[in-house]
């Protein structure tokens, strides 16, 4: 069992460098564990005579697993796309906010500082797309990539498997769309640009505030808020259709920036835009909390007032049409708000992804297992 981190929390404040503040138990957990003194204060004792922390954060952990499937599919009426694909779990860009978050109690661990420290590498993610693509019955339609955790990550510059993946995609010109918040995309123009020119990708940018600090505090390893507007920039000049998400848009924190943010991206080249408002499901309830706690107690109450305002009276509703917008006069106004900026500044929408020029890959030829009479000469 692991220490869950709240004493520490409370005596030395937030960790630098992560969004999380502790280690907050799974909802699938048996167990969990907590720092308890023995009477002598070293159940509490966290710095050395100079002050200084006598426990580092955690260091990033990258586990290689080797996936039984690839892309993941869903039905979801509010969703913009059928097919998906995720290489990593967990993301180490440790945005407090991120809905992902619950989907690591399912391996057992935090979706507090577990889901942003501990990742996993699908490797043969690259193989079993190729192998999904070749199958007889497959039938072509866009697939997103990076929608649960982002596939630009730190992590891809070592493993590269984002890359692996498109270059599958461009090899059999199957329809993509990239969704990041990390200028990490341009490495990939080379792909990327021939790609757009024959309808094949697009990319969605998420910005959730243009404040340095907060997005430091905030989304402690994604690209500062000023790369992501070059990375929207670079896109748009290579000729790779672009647009930004303002996500998650969070009451009485980044809300006042939402015309702002549209005025940048659209200055930058973005064509289309769209906005989520903040969702808290399962644990990521706890883990928000604790933020907001440590760094903006003073309004902390009236933030959840009016996430509670939105979502019928509680933290979270999950349903369809609803859980993307909220519902009420604030989310009407918010609502209102973006239409009114996105029609001033001239926002279109993203030209579809072309679907008939997808060519499947050959079959895999399987390899016989040895013959165990080999081993008898």
């Amino acid at each position: 069992m692991r220490d869950d981190g709240k004493a520490r929390l409370a005596a030395l404040g937030p960790l630098k460098g992560r969004g999380a503040a502790s280690r907050v138990t799974g909802r699938f957990e048996q167990r969990s564990a907590s720092r308890e003194d023995d009477g002598w204060g070293s159940g509490h004792d966290f710095t050395d005579a100079s002050g200084e922390a006598l426990e580092p954060g955690p260091a990033t952990t990258v586990t290689v697993e080797r996936a039984r499937s690839i892309i993941s599919r869903n039905q979801s009426p509010d969703i913009g796309f059928s097919q998906s694909i995720n290489p990593y779990r967990g993301c180490e860009h440790g945005c407090v906010y991120c809905f992902a978050r619950p989907s690591h109690a399912y391996l057992d661990l935090s979706p507090g500082l577990d889901f942003e420290t501990r990742l996993y590498a699908k490797t043969n993610a690259v193989e079993l797309l190729r192998a999904e693509l070749a199958r007889p019955r497959y039938a072509c339609a866009p697939i997103a990539l990076g929608v649960n955790t982002d596939a630009y990550q730190p992590l891809e510059r070592r493993e590269r498997l984002t890359r692996g993946l498109l270059e599958v995609l461009a090899e059999t010109r199957h329809p993509v769309h990239l969704i990041t918040k990390n200028a990490l995309v341009l490495r990939d123009l080379d792909l990327l640009a021939p790609m757009a020119e024959q309808g094949l990708v697009q990319v969605s940018l998420s910005v959730t505030t243009l404040d340095n600090r907060l997005a430091a505090r905030m989304e402690p390893r994604a690209s500062a808020p000023h790369a992501r507007l070059r990375a929207i920039a670079g896109l748009h000049a290579a000729g790779v259709p672009v647009s930004v998400m303002v996500a998650p848009v969070i009451p009485a924190i980044t809300d006042g920036e939402l015309e702002a943010i549209l005025a940048a991206a659209r200055e930058a080249g973005a064509v289309d835009a769209s906005y989520v408002l903040l969702r808290l499901p399962h644990e990521l309830k706890e883990v928000w909390r604790e933020w907001l706690a440590q760094h903006y107690p003073d309004r902390a109450a009236h933030v959840m007032s009016l996430v509670a305002q939105m979502r019928g009276g509680r933290d979270y509703d999950s349903a369809f049409g609803t859980r993307m917008r909220g519902e009420g006069p604030f989310a009407q106004l918010l609502a209102a708000r973006f239409a009114k900026a996105r029609r001033q500044l001239g926002f279109t929408r993203l030209p579809t992804l072309d679907c008939s020029r997808f060519a499947a890959p050959a079959r895999p030829v399987p390899t016989p297992p040895p013959s165990p009479q080999g081993r008898l000469f």
